[in-house]
């Protein structure tokens, strides 16, 4: 997947009613805007990328429905983030409690939300500098935990807020610690 930075901001200041119109009004093209709010345009994954995350949501999804702790999202959930980017993590969850807290409309848009926990999966054609970047803007939006995995390396980096990054070498599970309690994650699927 390719992703290309516009940086309108000199020009224009897209608001946060125009960028939902521009992404409403594009349905094949995903949008992201960045904490500088600058946009990036990304192509669609491949297949092996789509497997895995389809692979990967579905884990969190059988997970979710035995606990009903909170909401699983897939890839094409935005997310409007408190330090102004709006983000669309390859998995998302949110606790219930949060959920519910936010109103039918704020449901239906993006909602204005950090995620208690994401997930993003390394393609192909993204740089490490840039994905891990997007991780930390995560971090600094509130989010609780955060998985980078790299199929490619085998690599995973784990996020925890306001702790060091933690980096593990073709790991065969993941815990969900305190913030996802009981989920474990087998990572044999997508090595």
């Amino acid at each position: 997947m390719n992703a290309y930075t516009i940086n309108f901001n000199p020009v224009f200041n897209m608001t946060d009613e125009q960028f939902y119109q521009l992404c409403q009004l594009n349905p094949d093209a995903k949008f992201e805007r960045n904490a500088k709010g600058e946009l990036l345009i990304m192509s669609p994954t491949g297949g092996e990328t789509g497997s895995n995350n389809a692979t990967l949501t579905a884990r969190f999804v059988v997970w979710n429905e035995q606990t009903k702790l909170g909401i699983v999202f897939d890839s094409s959930t935005g997310f409007k983030l408190p330090n102004g980017g709006d983000r669309s993590p390859d998995v998302a969850w949110v606790k219930k409690e949060r959920w519910d807290a936010l109103t039918p409309e704020q449901k239906k848009k993006f909602p204005p939300i950090s995620p208690d926990f994401v997930l993003e999966l390394m393609l192909p054609t993204d740089t490490l500098r840039e994905t891990q970047a997007k991780m930390q803007e995560y971090m600094s939006s509130g989010v609780k935990l955060g998985w980078l995995v790299d199929p490619e390396t085998r690599r995973v980096e784990i996020y925890r807020l306001g702790q060091d990054i933690e980096v593990l070498d073709a790991p065969e599970m993941l815990s969900g610690e305190d913030v996802l309690p009981s989920f474990m994650l087998n990572l044999q699927a997508i090595w």
